[in-house]
């Protein structure tokens, strides 16, 4: 047993007796990595927190607010790379709830869901969302609901104002456009056509 070895080992008894955390040279001992959630974000809380719903009154817009309680929340171990990680903690997040029942969003924006996500909707009338982003069952979380409100809201979008005067423009050359291309297409077939005959009225 070499002097370094000797001088860590007396270190960690030192440390172990007198009840601190185990320091070497003023650095603490630690396996955790430097990449952990409390070290990316010293100042977040990693606990589950739902703020309380928008004051009423603000139309028929998707507020962005989702009640935690009318969502049917699990979790699953991730499928992929990951170590030892990914077999052990479940990190994957399925999000589940029934469009039909989801008075949190406008009946406009609810019917036109209904509508576009008919394929994805199940028998019972379930939409789902996963996520396995990360892995963390928090960021996997709030990364499902904002699919969720990213779909909400491209709904919303899809009502826009009236196409500006460029917009109409840009139309309109493009039908001029493919209307000339389709004259200039059946005028090419009608001259193969004309050529292919034999000339007419002449003797021989």
């Amino acid at each position: 047993m070499n002097k370094i070895t000797r001088a860590f080992i007396s270190v960690l008894r030192q440390s172990s007796s007198s009840g601190g955390t185990n320091t070497l040279l003023g650095r603490q001992l630690s396996y955790r990595s430097d990449l952990s959630l409390d070290k990316l974000y010293p100042s977040a809380r990693l606990q589950i927190y739902t703020p309380p719903p928008p004051p009423t009154g603000t139309g028929n817009k998707f507020s962005g607010f989702i009640p935690m309680d009318r969502l049917e929340i699990t979790y699953s171990r991730s499928s992929g790379p990951g170590g030892q990680h990914v077999n052990t903690v479940n990190t994957k997040v399925d999000v589940r709830f029934k469009v039909a029942q989801a008075d949190w969003i406008p009946e406009q924006t609810r019917q036109k869901l209904l509508k576009v996500l008919a394929n994805r909707i199940t028998k019972e009338g379930y939409f789902y969302i996963k996520s396995d982003l990360t892995r963390s069952q928090q960021m996997n979380l709030a990364d499902a609901l904002e699919k969720l409100r990213s779909i909400i809201r491209a709904q919303e979008a899809s009502e826009a104002a009236p196409p500006s005067e460029e917009t109409l423009e840009k139309l309109r050359r493009r039908q001029e456009r493919a209307a000339r291309e389709r004259l200039q297409l059946k005028r090419g077939r009608a001259q193969i056509k004309a050529d292919r005959q034999g000339p007419g009225g002449i003797d021989l």
